[in-house]
C-alpha cells in the first residue's frame, strides 16, 4: 500500500520543484525528504526521480502518480467533510488567508456573525497576497483564501479549486478636500499630484499603473505600500491621491473626496477553496457569513 504522507511529499516536489523547497514547506530536513521519497520508490516499484545537475525531476511514472495523489487527497477531504457534516455543531479550526482590505472591511463583521451562530468554530486569519495565498491553499496550509481580481488582470483558473465571487467593489479616485488638487474633477487633472500606490508586483499596483498610463501620464509615486489604511490616511491628511475601493473609502477617508473613474471599474472579491472541502460545514458557514457581511456593507 502506498503511503499517503509520502505521496504528498511527491506532490509537493512536483509543485515546488526542489527538495529544499519541499523541506521548507513541510518543516523537514532535505535528507528526510530524500529518504521518504526513496521509500516511496521502493513501495511503487518504479523509478520516480531522475537526477538533473544538482537537482531532481519527476519521471513520467511519478507524474502519473501525482495525478492519482491529487484525486486521493480530494477524496479524503470529501470524506472528512461528510463526517463533519454528521456532527450536530459546526466546529474545529478554519485557516483563512486574506489580503488587508478584506480583513479591514468584511472579516470582522463575518466573525461576529460566526461567533453568534457557530461558537465552536475557530477562525484563524493570516494576511497574504493572492499568489502566495493560492500556493498555501494548494499546499493545504489554508482552508479558504480571499482573493481580489482587477479589470484586465484576471486570476488564473486553478485545477482542483472552487471559486465563488463575493461582491463587486467599485474603485474610486480619492483626493484631498483641500490643497492644490482639491478642485479636480477628472483623473487627468491629477497627473502632477503625488500618488500613493500599491507595489507594481501586486494586482492593484499593476491595474493602477495601467489606468494612469491609459489617461496619458506616468504617476509620480511618492509612497508605495500594500496597506490600504496608509493610502487612505495619506489622502485624508492631504499628502497624496490614490485609487481606493469603496469598502475601504467609506470607512477611512473622512472628508476627502471621491471621484468616479471612466467605465466605473470594479474589483471582484471572491473566496476559493479546494474542491474536496467545498461542502465542509465550516467552509459553508464561513462563506455564508462573508456573503452576508458583504451585503450589509453594500447596503450601508
Amino acid at each position: 500500500m502506498l503511503s499517503v504522507s509520502r505521496l504528498r511529499i511527491l506532490r509537493e516536489l512536483h509543485r515546488l520543484g526542489t527538495l529544499a523547497a519541499v523541506a521548507r514547506a513541510l518543516s523537514y530536513t532535505p535528507s528526510a525528504i530524500s529518504q521518504q521519497l526513496a521509500q516511496l520508490e521502493r513501495e511503487a516499484g518504479v523509478t520516480l526521480l531522475e537526477h538533473v545537475g544538482r537537482g531532481v525531476r519527476l519521471t513520467a511514472e511519478a507524474q502519473r502518480l501525482v495525478e492519482h495523489t491529487e484525486a486521493v487527497l480530494a477524496r479524503l477531504e470529501l470524506a472528512e467533510s461528510e463526517l463533519a457534516g454528521a456532527h450536530p455543531a459546526t466546529q474545529g479550526v478554519l485557516r483563512v488567508a486574506s489580503f488587508p482590505s478584506v480583513v479591514l472591511s468584511l472579516i470582522p463583521r463575518a466573525l461576529t456573525m460566526l461567533a453568534a451562530s457557530h461558537p465552536e468554530l475557530v477562525v484563524e486569519v493570516t494576511q497574504r497576497e493572492v499568489e502566495p495565498a493560492y500556493a498555501g491553499l494548494l499546499a493545504h496550509d489554508f482552508d479558504v483564501i480571499l482573493g481580489e481580481e482587477y479589470p484586465g488582470f484576471p486570476d488564473a483558473i486553478v485545477d482542483g479549486v472552487d471559486r465563488a465571487d463575493l461582491v463587486e467593489d467599485t474603485l474610486r479616485l480619492a483626493h484631498p478636500s483641500s490643497g492644490p488638487f482639491a478642485d479636480a474633477t477628472r483623473l487627468e487633472q491629477l497627473a502632477d499630484a503625488p500618488w500613493t500606490l500599491d507595489p507594481i508586483d501586486t494586482a492593484l499596483g499593476r491595474w493602477a499603473l495601467a489606468v494612469c498610463r491609459a489617461a496619458g501620464f506616468e504617476p509620480r509615486v511618492r509612497f508605495e505600500s500594500p496597506d490600504p489604511l496608509l493610502h487612505a490616511h495619506l489622502v485624508r491628511t492631504g499628502h497624496a491621491v490614490a485609487f481606493l475601493p469603496e469598502l475601504i473609502a467609506a470607512q477611512h477617508l473622512g472628508d476627502a473626496r471621491l471621484l468616479p473613474l471612466p467605465g466605473a471599474p470594479t474589483r471582484t472579491l471572491y473566496t476559493a477553496v479546494r474542491t474536496g472541502r467545498l461542502r465542509h460545514p465550516a467552509i459553508v458557514a464561513f462563506r455564508d457569513a462573508l456573503a452576508e457581511a458583504a451585503r450589509q456593507e453594500k447596503a450601508g
